[in-house]
């Protein structure tokens, strides 16, 4: 599972080469209005280019490994929350979106909550190390302080996502009767 990251991240670098060498960049697999379904899977790893795929991936790698440090089970449900909560936006959003962004939010919104929920040593010191290191990306959720291009929409929905997945993975602890 130590590697899941890496090849996650060798297909989004496999796909921009594709698409540089061979496509000239406009080999865009982003999901949209009159996109295929497919396109939900293939959009976060498809890149505007190289500096939108190295911004990505600089985040992602260290989030992830930040998630799996909690468990495997957190990372895959971050995972199937963000392609859940594209449907909307892959039916609805006006524009396409694509780039791991969106999962780079999921990643994130997990490890901000899970902390407070827990409140175990572990998850407080994943939750403090990625606002140290992230939350100045924050302010990407919204439209106002996204630059103009920028999905913020699949930032929001990737953050909500996170969220739901540390919902969906914390479990309370046993509760001892007095």
């Amino acid at each position: 599972m130590i590697a899941l990251p890496l090849i996650l991240l060798g297909l989004a670098w496999l796909q921009e080469l594709v698409d540089q060498l061979f496509f000239g960049g406009r080999w865009n697999l982003a999901m949209g209005p009159g996109t295929p379904w497919w396109t939900l899977f293939t959009a976060p790893f498809s890149h505007q280019g190289l500096g939108h795929l190295i911004t990505n991936s600089l985040v992602f790698l260290p989030l992830s490994y930040l998630v799996l440090a909690r468990s495997q089970k957190a990372y895959l449900s971050v995972w199937i929350a963000v392609f859940v909560l594209e449907i909307p936006i892959w039916l609805f959003w006006p524009v396409g979106a694509h780039g791991l962004s969106g999962v780079v939010y999921g990643l994130l919104g997990y490890l901000v909550l899970i902390g407070c929920l827990e409140r175990r040593p572990l998850s407080i010191l994943l939750s403090i190390i990625a606002l140290l290191l992230y939350g100045s990306a924050l302010p990407g959720l919204l439209p106002w302080a996204s630059p103009a291009g920028v999905s913020w929409i699949g930032h929001a929905s990737g953050f909500v996502a996170g969220l739901m997945a540390a919902l969906a993975v914390y479990r309370a602890p046993a509760q001892l009767d007095v």
